[in-house]
């Protein structure tokens, strides 16, 4: 398949892994950029930009394909050091950056110096809009259904992506409720020009989290996710365990503040539960593809069974039901 991300990022399938903290690291990417698609190390999993260097040193001795790195910029009281962060990108001689987050514009000088493509994640048009304005080369549009921070105005992928389509001149990239070749073909039936999963690349051999995380995702359904921090305004979807429906229903009392919650959702927590396999112990971030996570394959068998089964589904089904 050729579409214009495939040609943008020189990658053999319009598929994405999306950076995800302290799941995205060198044996995820590599796997999944050997399998012919692009995936993105999370930057802000190093506790150091040194540290991010070291990984991205690390995944090269892994893969000589094209891989990106995440930088997700978060609104907070004490800042990661973002433009150290991204000098080591830059130093390190990665060519395509996905941001997250507040808009990437304060970094767009120093990317483009350095001929830096910049793909900006968003949950609506108009953040969309804006980043094609700042010069980004591309958009992830994350639906409704999407795990992490979907927005506040739940439309979900099957309108929100055609919209994006019609409103912008750069490519948009489908995520949120992508999981397979079904998925895949539906997207660029949509005008996406390649799919960008996170949940589903959560549940294969190489993603270095506990087996029992893995274990269930596979038993999960569509309806295993939880919305929380809507109070908040900072909706956010995890994996629906008794920790985020203690904060759902902590969210429901009235005066309730974040405060009343920091303590459950923390991400020291968080990543306890992604090493010791203790699914009760924090949140855990889930989107509503979850229903459509039925094994835990390799990177390549998986990549390789999307691609085929989209180019199934385009060449006999839809081509039949035309003719």
């Amino acid at each position: 398949m050729k579409t214009a991300i495939t040609e943008m990022l020189n990658i053999e399938h319009p598929v994405i892994q999306g950076g995800m903290q302290r799941v995205s690291t060198a044996e995820l990417v590599a796997a999944v950029a050997n399998a012919g698609a692009m995936g993105f190390l999370s930057a802000l999993t190093q506790p150091t930009p040194a540290l991010l260097a070291e990984e991205i040193a690390r995944t090269r001795t892994m893969t000589d394909k094209a891989f990106g790195v995440n930088l997700t910029i978060l609104p907070t009281l004490t800042p990661p050091p973002y433009e150290e962060y991204a000098q080591v990108i830059i130093d390190a001689g990665i060519k395509v950056v996905e941001t997250a987050g507040r808009s990437p514009a304060p970094f767009m000088p120093m990317f483009n110096a350095a001929g830096v493509k910049v793909i900006h994640k968003c949950t609506s048009i108009r953040h969309a809009k804006k980043a094609q304005s700042v010069g980004c080369a591309a958009v992830t549009i994350d639906g409704f259904e999407a795990a992490g921070h979907p927005g506040e105005d739940d439309i979900p992928s099957l309108i929100l992506v055609p919209r994006a389509v019609d409103e912008l001149d750069i490519p948009v990239i489908a995520c949120g409720g992508f999981s397979d070749g079904r998925g895949l073909a539906a997207a660029l039936a949509l005008g996406a020009e390649a799919v960008s999963m996170g949940t589903r690349f959560l549940c294969t051999q190489e993603a270095q989290v506990h087996q029992n995380l893995k274990d269930k995702l596979v038993a999960a359904s569509e309806l295993d996710t939880q919305l929380i921090f809507r109070k908040f305004k900072n909706t956010a979807r995890v994996f629906k365990n008794s920790v985020s429906l203690e904060v759902a229903a902590i969210e429901q009392r009235e005066g309730s503040e974040f405060s009343d919650v920091a303590p459950l959702v923390s991400g020291q927590r968080g990543g306890e539960l992604l090493k010791t396999g203790d699914m009760e112990h924090g949140i855990w971030w889930a989107g509503m593809s979850s229903g459509l996570v039925y094994d835990v394959p390799s990177i390549e068998d998986l990549v390789k069974r999307i691609v085929t089964d989209a180019e199934t589904i385009i060449k006999q089904r839809l081509s039949a039901i035309v003719s």
